[in-house]
């Protein structure tokens, strides 16, 4: 977080930072619940407000612009990412991966157990790559059309999917947001996913539970069974189902496991469904690029199937790109004038106590989740912000990466305008509102870590980490402190 104010502006007051933060807040709830209206044209509106209040404090146009362009740029890889999964998923419903991943999961898989397997898969597949945004763009993509032919409203599907992704994010070595919090904090990333693992597998069996719970109460009768047979024989109509069609997520597990990077991933994956489609679907040049471009269009005539398989493109990602800029317009503005800093450092004050200090932890880091839109930013900022504050109260750092972890990673997805939101509601088809009740790990996670904090649970204090007073020198425990000195000195 950028702290520079120059010599020619002032420090904004607490009043100016919130009215930039309610304008952005109110304008875009307000025109979501009361009209249903989209959120760009609010958010513009508030990144409007919080320039005027920077001028206000005698910051420069320049300086201003400089800060939305800062946050922008910081989006670009996130935006292609989006481009590039919009292709593939376009093009693996055409490669017929998707239907024939759907064919055999409804074969394969109970209706009972149905959420809490989607739970593990995800989980699973996360937890190998180290990607949440790569678990959904493939398993979690498929698990949505199995879902749906099962008959489960698509956001209950989609909160199983992203509950079981985000584990992995938080709990994988591999997980660049692991890494980060960890480096942030200065403490070795196993160290990190050892102390997350006690909040972490308390939040996933209650998950894990209520999953189970909603598939108990799933009513697979024989007209279910039945709609399940049809959707399979109208899959097997329209595409070649040939096994090998599974070529193409298997081979972008694989290099994600191998920590190829996102882009060049993804983009493998797509090319060898473009191969796929053209050797087992009769796929031309035509069809291929018209997908990329604007989506598979399903047209078998069952409106179900229409709806599960028609989806994909770079077309489809615009609205969620918009948003990404957008937010990180407001974002940069904030960042770039210190309204976040004096949001923070007033926050900060009534961190008094272990509970009361990884609560405000956790606020101030869904907090900026909303506001700077980006999960890495909402990471850096938390463990920057918070770091003397652990200290003083004699809490060993790992508290702290932890506390980072269990709301800025897990509650980015939340948000309809956070690079997380966006990409999730586009790569799933479901939009955030609808599938945030359901997502119970995501928004578990910030409420358990304070839980834990409050009650005093695993909370490692400095002095837990300190030597042992008897310490051992050339294989001996000295008797005393002279003999050790003498030790020492040898």
């Amino acid at each position: 977080m950028n702290t520079n104010i120059p010599t020619y502006a002032r420090k904004p007051f607490l009043w100016e930072a919130l009215i930039s933060l309610l304008s952005l807040i109110s304008g875009v709830t307000f025109s979501i619940v009361k009209y249903g209206l989209d959120p760009q044209i609010p958010m513009i509106l508030g990144v409007i407000v919080a320039s005027l209040i920077a001028l206000r404090c005698g910051f420069k146009w320049k300086s201003i612009q400089n800060g939305m362009v800062k946050g922008i740029s910081s989006a670009i890889p996130a935006v292609i990412i989006l481009i590039v999964v919009g292709i593939m998923v376009g093009i693996w419903i055409l490669a017929g991966v998707v239907p024939a991943i759907i064919y055999y999961g409804l074969e394969l898989i109970s209706p009972t157990f149905f959420l809490p397997a989607t739970l593990v898969i995800c989980a699973i597949t996360s937890v190998a790559t180290g990607t949440s945004w790569g678990t959904t763009a493939t398993v979690g993509v498929a698990l949505i059309g199995i879902g749906g032919g099962l008959g489960f409203p698509l956001p209950l599907v989609a909160g199983a999917v992203l509950s079981g992704a985000y584990f992995g994010d938080k709990m994988s070595p591999l997980s660049d947001t692991t890494n980060i919090a960890s480096a942030m904090v200065g403490i070795d990333v196993f160290k990190h996913v050892k102390h997350m693992s006690y909040t972490t597998s308390f939040t996933f069996v209650l998950t894990f539970i209520i999953e189970l719970i909603i598939g108990l109460t799933y009513d697979a009768g024989a007209g279910n069974l039945a709609r399940i047979k049809h959707i399979q024989s109208i899959l097997a109509a329209n595409f070649n189902l040939n096994p090998i069609v599974f070529a193409p997520i298997l081979i972008v597990i694989a290099v994600s496991y191998k920590k190829v990077p996102a882009i060049p991933g993804i983009t493998i994956g797509a090319l060898v469904g473009v191969l796929c489609a053209a050797l087992f679907q009769g796929a031309n040049y035509e069809s291929l690029v018209q997908v990329a471009s604007s989506g598979f269009e399903s047209i078998t005539g069952d409106p179900d199937v229409d709806t599960l398989l028609t989806r994909g493109g770079m077309d489809s990602m615009m609205f969620a790109i918009s948003l990404i800029f957008t937010g990180m317009m407001f974002g940069g503005v904030m960042e770039r004038t210190s309204q976040l800093r004096v949001v923070a450092e007033k926050i900060l004050t009534y961190a008094r106590s272990t509970g009361s200090l990884v609560a405000t932890t956790a606020s101030t880091c869904v907090a900026a989740n909303i506001i700077l839109c980006d999960q890495y930013m909402a990471i850096i900022m938390g463990a920057r912000s918070f770091s003397t504050a652990y200290e003083e109260q004699g809490l060993a750092p790992e508290n702290l990466s932890r506390a980072v972890e269990d709301s800025a990673t897990v509650t980015a997805n939340l948000v309809p305008w956070n690079a997380g939101g966006a990409y999730q509601a586009a790569t799933l088809g479901v939009p955030t509102f609808l599938y945030l009740p359901f997502n119970f790990y995501c928004w578990l996670s910030p409420l358990v870590t304070i839980l834990f904090a409050y009650m005093g649970w695993t909370m490692t204090r400095l002095e837990d980490r300190e030597p042992k007073n008897q310490q051992v020198v050339n294989g001996q425990a000295p008797e005393d402190e002279s003999k050790l000195a003498n030790n020492l000195k040898v």
